[in-house]
């Protein structure tokens, strides 16, 4: 397969086919809104079933909730307790299945402690349910891809996490699941599904959907944002996955149906690694939510949170209280508590959840984490809910949904087309010890090299061959090679540095400054590759570094409606049309309104 470079020239000829579709061109068979994971895959899934097939998104690939995870790929081992074998089922065979065989140089075995406060019966309890985990991940007949749980004495625990309390827990179970970097995860899908020949555009908005005079809907009105331009394209399917965007896009096509969806904040804060003294991670019960620590590389993840947002749906950003609820819960185990001067980074997500029905008031927590195909309008296809490792039977679900009998003779075929990366990954990782002693690259180096771009890792080393000094870290962001950063802007759809530090790097929120210290360099090195002009490149300068400012202030404040405030002091480069139709996200379905739906297991978790 050859695999292709998101280029800007790329996201020309994309808008280029979309917009032939309504001069004289043929008609797209599906067209996606949305690139979080859920559109990406829907995308991947459509296309490789032979269906012409395009994706967009108003602003950067994972911009939303997709980049804003607590980055794991997991059974939702606390559905257990609410008896949802065959949820869990579901997203263990997923899990394996990206380990395995889709995205092995993507997703990574990491292990958990569940701490265990009493000797014998929790001991009995925790043991049996993640016993069951383990099994439920043995039925689908695949290969197994990780450890069995193991139960640990104290002595065993504090070995494995010396700065847990000594009070804290009798003993521990450590079990097994996976992480990943969700950003790159949807990068790569889109890449995959423009190597099969999908048309991929970021920065491009839906401002309204066509409708026939009966209502169908047959394609939509985009604005392409980077230049203002607006046309029309034609599609027989239309299927929106925009997340907590459901109800404003359903209602572009003018229809009262639809799907229900309510925002709900999760926040993570990131400490260095040599803060924590652990080896393992830490799942941790708390009155509102699970609470994660997860190891990543050179630092620490902790989160996360669960509580209503009400503010506008682009920006979340964690506050001041979010920040310390995280730190408090955290030090209620650790022996060398955390402070907020430990906090060298945040992010802030919204789930989109499952409204069920058209009942008011219902509170997120209480929503079901299924997610749910529904036909408000025919031609129109929309889908919510779900989580970060169940995408690939989403997407499945959805285009089954919006493509009916044909589903038949097009049967989806994405649990066996491996992403970009994956092919070839064992050849480049027996040889890796060769190439990170050409180029000078420790053992760390190569692993996350290898670890973002798998066997793609060759595009770099040519990218280096032309240009040897690409092969040296960045002066002030020494994790990452300059490479890389050219390798965003020539291979993985880069339009402005946001892109870099947001979604195709984790500078925002693994440098203390925000990554604010390595602009110069970074635009130095993407500037050239994307044609920026002097003044085009001061203003990408002032544009990421009053981001930064206005994030740094959102992050003082004590509510959401003061941090939002704080935030929006920074304006986008491309900022997104303003809406006239759709309701606000906590509306929904209006009474009396009776979309075709059907359910699909999926539980959305991080």
């Amino acid at each position: 397969m050859r695999t292709a470079a998101l280029t800007p020239q790329l996201r020309e000829d994309a808008l280029a086919t979309l917009r032939s579709t309504s001069e004289g061109g043929p008609e797209l068979d599906v067209l996606v809104i949305g690139g979080g994971v859920t559109g990406a895959g829907i995308a991947l899934d459509a296309v490789t079933r032979g269906l012409s097939t395009a994706v967009i998104d108003a602003q950067d690939w994972a911009s939303g909730t997709s980049s804003r995870s607590s980055k794991l790929v997991h059974g939702g081992l606390r559905y257990l307790q609410m008896l949802d074998f065959h949820l869990v089922r579901e997203a263990l065979t997923e899990r394996d299945l990206l380990i395995n065989t889709l995205a092995p140089h993507l997703v990574k075995p990491v292990s958990f402690l569940y701490p265990l406060e009493h000797r014998v019966w929790e001991r009995a309890y925790v043991g049996a349910g993640v016993a069951l985990y383990d099994t439920l991940a043995s039925v689908s007949g695949r290969e197994r891809a990780m450890p069995i749980h193991r139960h640990l004495t104290r002595q065993g625990m504090e070995k494995l996490f010396p700065d847990l309390r000594h009070d804290a827990a009798v003993g521990a179970v450590r079990y097994w699941d996976a992480a990943v970097d969700d950003a790159r995860l949807v990068s790569t899908l889109v890449r995959t599904a423009v190597s099969y020949g999908a048309h991929a555009a970021s920065r491009t908005q839906v401002v309204r959907l066509t409708t026939t005079p009966g209502g169908a809907v047959t394609g939509a009105e985009l604005v392409d944002l980077e230049t203002g331009e607006q046309f029309t394209v034609r599609a027989r399917h239309v299927i929106n996955a925009t997340g907590v965007w459901t109800e404003k896009t359903e209602g572009l096509a003018g229809t009262e149906g639809g799907l229900r969806v309510l925002a709900s904040k999760g926040i993570h804060i990131v400490v260095p690694r040599d803060r924590i003294a652990g080896n393992t991670g830490l799942i941790l019960q708390t009155e509102k939510s699970v609470l994660f620590v997860i190891p990543w590389s050179r630092y620490w993840v902790i989160g996360t949170t669960d509580t209503p947002w009400e503010q506008e749906l682009t920006h979340p950003v964690a506050t001041s209280a979010d920040i310390d609820y995280v730190i408090d819960h955290a030090n209620a185990v650790l022996a060398r508590p955390l402070t907020r001067e430990d906090v060298i980074g945040t992010w802030a997500g919204l789930r989109p959840l499952l409204q069920p029905g058209t009942k008011e008031g219902t509170s997120s927590a209480k929503v079901s984490r299924e997610h749910t195909v529904a036909s408000p309008t025919p031609g129109l296809t929309v889908i919510a809910g779900g989580k970060l490792t169940t995408y690939r039977v989403m997407a499945k679900d959805a285009v089954d949904f919006a493509i009916g009998s044909r589903a038949t003779t097009l049967p989806s075929i994405t649990d066996r087309v491996p992403l970009v990366g994956a092919e070839g990954l064992e050849v480049v990782q027996r040889q890796s010890r060769d190439t990170a002693k050409r180029y000078g690259w420790d053992r760390g180096r190569m692993d996350h090299l290898l670890h973002r771009y798998g066997s793609l890792v060759h595009e770099l080393i040519d990218l280096i061959e032309a240009e040897p000094e690409l092969a040296e870290p960045l002066e002030n962001a020494p994790a990452y090679i300059g490479a890389e950063v050219v390798y965003a802007a020539t291979h993985e759809g880069v339009l402005h540095l946001d892109d870099v530090l947001m979604h195709r790097t984790r500078l925002n929120y693994e440098q203390a400054d925000k990554g604010v210290g390595a602009l110069e360099e970074i635009a130095d090195l993407i500037g050239p590759r994307l044609g920026w002009d002097a003044a085009t490149r001061e203003k990408e300068i002032a544009a990421y570094r009053s981001r930064a400012e206005a994030e740094f202030a959102a992050a003082q404040q004590p509510d959401d409606a003061a941090a939002e405030v704080a935030r929006l002091q920074a304006d986008d480069l491309a900022p997104m049309v303003p809406l006239q139709g759709g309701d606000r996200v906590e509306g929904g379905t209006k009474p009396g309104s009776s979309p075709e739906t059907r359910a699909a297991s999926g539980p959305a978790g991080t």
